[in-house]
């Protein structure tokens, strides 16, 4: 059934951090609260998007556990949109997929840390390593392949870990071009132009939703440049400073449900949850 005009005009797309928004940091455990509050908004028309810079195996189960089966995800950074499609392999369709160009940046990344550990992104299961990742470090199943097979051909994603490795490689990655975000002992490398706002940005186009009906929660500072492009950004009440001076309202932390009290609060209102900045 298509919606009528003014349903359609009433609507709001709801971008969602996953990741120290929904749940705690490489966990899946969604509470109670979000996954009704979601199921709500869904409900009553309100398109909820998932941005993540989990790739895409990391995504899937929580937008399966939240009911968002044909919705979009935003995954890798924005590398790659998506559609949860539970009938379809894998539970999903792409939508657009950029790459790099993976050499560079493992030649690179190999002279300046020797001890660099890598992790190239197969989508839909999980990483081609150079070694064993840490529990929750990446998402999905991991090969051990050789330095050989590990700087073949394109990739949506790119983790290089390795003790300060910010210090050694943020500049020098950046000026290749690629788009590097930085975690602790750890840097995910995209390809250039790629931020979850531009693919948000794709995402608000395909579903007609008018720019100023638009909401982003997150708490990272890979979520800056979606809540720059957001009509209405919240940050979770325990996000780097940086981040909730950036934001137009600070919610409630992960254990306070934040990011269920705005969709709450919109629902039953304007969107005034939360401390204004």
């Amino acid at each position: 059934m298509k919606d009528n005009p003014q349903s359609t005009m009433r609507r709001r797309m709801v971008a969602l951090d996953i990741d120290g928004t929904l749940v705690p940091d490489g966990t899946t455990n969604l509470p109670d609260a979000t996954k009704e509050v979601v199921a709500d908004a869904t409900a009553a028309g309100h398109p909820v998007v998932l941005a993540t810079g989990r790739s895409l195996v990391g995504a899937l189960p929580i937008a399966v556990d939240l009911g968002l089966n044909g919705s979009w995800i935003v995954v890798s950074n924005g590398a790659m949109i998506a559609r949860v499609d539970e009938s379809a392999p894998g539970r999903y369709q792409i939508h657009t997929r950029r790459t790099l160009v993976v050499e560079p940046v493992l030649r690179l990344a190999r002279a300046l840390c020797p001890t660099v550990r890598i992790a190239i992104e197969k989508v839909g299961w999980g990483y081609r390593v150079s070694e064993i990742f840490p529990k929750g470090r990446i998402n999905g199943r991991q090969l051990v392949v050789s330095q050989h097979e590990l700087d073949q051909g394109a990739a949506t994603r790119v983790v290089l870990a390795a003790p300060d490795i910010a210090e050694l490689l943020l500049e020098p990655l950046c000026a290749l071009g690629v788009v590097v975000y930085a975690a602790p002992h750890a840097l995910d490398v995209t390809p250039p132009g790629t931020s979850k706002a531009a693919a948000l940005e794709s995402v608000r186009m395909m579903l007609d939703v008018a720019p100023e009906r638009t909401i982003f929660v997150g708490d990272g500072m890979n979520d800056l440049p979606a809540m720059a492009w957001a009509a209405e950004s919240h940050a979770m009440g325990h996000a780097p400073s940086a981040v909730r001076a950036a934001a137009d309202h600070v919610t409630g932390t992960l254990a306070e449900h934040g990011a269920a009290l705005v969709l709450r609060t919109m629902l039953e209102g304007p969107v005034t949850s939360g401390v204004a900045q």
